[in-house]
């Protein structure tokens, strides 16, 4: 594996200026901090950089807008609408009416020039602050760098697992918990394999019915059905020559998977109301939050499209078994939202971590990423703390007692862990599906088809 690296190598500054000596000095401040720069000196770079990358800061001169016919601060009036949450610090000469026009217009800060160093190091201070965490490299797209958090001995078996397989063009059906990072997992296969250059495609197989999957999947021809005004190219002409994950893929119908399997043995297929073949080169990945062996054994799930997808096998662990990785995930989830937030952070109150070490996070790393978020939205002062939030006391400490007995089990299954986690996040939306569905990060279907087994399972047991 590569070694740790440091979080502030995963922040990408934006210099919107063109006065060199301002560059040099804001470049030159953002490399003692071990953080990446870039510089647009023209309104033309700008807007290409702003399509191109997601970026943690930005500082903006509204002289670089170059266009006659546009309205002042036109570009960033284009910032605020794609970048609404990254903090934008206006650069000028005019401490004034220009510093007033921006601040209203939405940036978070202003600098007068000449820029003083310590007034430069304040700003970085305040929307870049220095958190450390490990990190594994993960994987790095035309849109950002991305990072698998941890070091316990359970997340390092599963990434060195992962890159012994990246480097063959097996079939990888990735397993675990709802919230644990397989999406992730997989960008990173893809990125470790020879395809990396190659397109990486997903598609949510919870999300679309039978028919709406396979015409994403497979494409259609122009009038194949009422609506079809146009011939579609499907997700696995898409990832011709890369990777093509298939999220959720216990979600597909029994016939559906009939139709799969046939295609994934011979990559070739027809759109939806096509006749000519159609040969692709696709590496597939898969996910399953579910026991899909005991899917198998009940009928659910085809055999002979589980040995087609599980070419090899990975579980990554819920949070509950790396409970050792808990301050790097919080700070580095700190990192991300603190400067939304404007506080800086200096520790984690003691009673919050031993709070987060005791409770079994049955929405693992996702929920994780909530708790520490409105923690910093909610909260007040230097230190990160819940217990002073009865909102979250309240959820943390109703779960843990629900849960604790179930997790201290041995042997408990992956569906009986979520089924708890499901009725838990139910309970607290008041009975609200949809809401329930957004806070576990699955769709509406998904969710319904849950209940549906569950009530099933219940009405069998009582026979």
């Amino acid at each position: 594996m590569n070694p740790t690296v440091h979080l502030n190598e995963f922040r990408q500054v934006l210099i919107l200026d063109g006065e060199a000596e301002f560059n040099r000095l804001v470049l030159e401040s953002l490399a003692q901090r071990g953080i990446r720069g870039t510089v647009a000196g023209t309104e033309r770079t700008a807007r290409r950089l702003l399509g191109e990358y997601v970026w943690t800061l930005i500082f903006y001169n509204p002289s670089i807008e170059e266009s006659p016919s546009g309205s002042a601060m036109e570009l960033l009036c284009q910032i605020r609408r794609q970048f609404p949450e990254t903090p934008v610090v206006a650069v000028g000469r005019d401490s004034s009416e220009e510093a007033l026009r921006a601040i209203r217009s939405g940036c978070a800060d202003y600098l007068v020039k000449p820029i003083c160093p310590k007034r430069l190091a304040a700003v970085l201070d305040r929307y870049l602050p220095v958190y450390d965490a490990d990190a594994w490299f993960c994987f790095e797209s035309m849109e950002r760098r991305q990072v698998m958090v941890g070091r316990s001995r359970r997340l390092e078996e599963v990434l060195e697992a992962a890159e012994k397989a990246a480097g063959s063009s097996v079939s990888v059906l990735l397993c675990g918990e709802s919230g644990t990072g397989k999406e992730l997992l997989a960008h990173f296969i893809h990125s470790r394999s020879r395809r990396a250059e190659g397109p990486f495609v997903r598609v949510n197989c919870a999300a679309l019915s039978e028919t709406l999957l396979e015409s994403e999947l497979f494409g259609h021809e122009k009038g194949a059905f009422t609506g079809a005004l146009f011939s579609h190219r499907g997700r696995f002409e898409r990832a011709d020559g890369g990777t093509l994950l298939l999220d959720e893929i216990t979600e597909t119908p029994p016939a559906f998977q009939a139709k799969l399997l046939r295609v994934l043995e011979e990559m070739c297929f027809e759109r939806v109301g096509g006749s000519e073949s159609i040969r692709v080169n696709v590496r597939i990945l898969s996910t399953t939050n579910q026991d899909i062996l005991r899917r198998v054994r009940e009928g659910a799930f085809r055999a002979d499209l589980y040995y087609r997808l599980a070419g090899v096998r990975l579980t990554l662990p819920p949070l509950r078994e790396r409970k050792e990785d808990l301050p790097a995930l919080i700070w580095f989830f700190v990192s991300q939202y603190a400067a939304e937030t404007g506080r800086q952070i200096q520790g984690i109150e003691r009673e919050t971590l031993d709070l987060f070490e005791q409770y079994s996070w049955p929405g693992n790393i996702r929920q994780l990423r909530n708790v520490v978020r409105t923690a910093l939205i909610l909260g007040e002062g230097p230190l990160l703390s819940v217990t002073g939030l009865p909102s979250l006391m309240e959820e943390l400490a109703e779960e843990s007692a629900e849960t604790e007995e179930r997790f201290s089990e041995k042997g408990a299954s992956l569906e009986e862990v979520e089924r708890q986690a499901i009725l838990a996040a139910l309970k607290r939306a008041g009975g609200n599906q949809t809401q329930a569905a957004r806070e576990l990060g699955i769709s509406d279907r998904t969710l319904r088809e849950r209940i549906r087994r569950y009530r099933h399972q219940e009405i069998l047991a009582a026979q």
